[in-house]
């Protein structure tokens, strides 16, 4: 999950052209831990991940590249 959530969570988080700061303060975490998570150093608990899809309005599957996953493991 690191990789494809990482990834995903800063492209949502450039999209909308947004800081660290400001998305942290949304959903109620510091901004290190936001940095952490884009630099795969930490992974989100199921509640961040969860007010993270709801900031976003996408699901928690699609923040943490859920399909992309999948078709890896099909793969081998």
């Amino acid at each position: 999950m690191e990789t494809e959530f990482r990834q995903n969570l800063l492209a949502l988080r450039k999209e909308r052209g947004i800081g660290q700061v400001e998305l942290a303060k949304a959903i109620g975490v510091s901004k290190g831990i936001i940095s952490l998570w884009e630099n795969g150093l930490r992974e989100p608990s199921l509640e961040s991940l969860v007010s993270l899809a709801l900031f976003f309005d996408i699901t928690t599957d699609e923040l943490i590249g859920y399909e992309k996953i999948k078709a890896k493991k099909r793969l081998g």
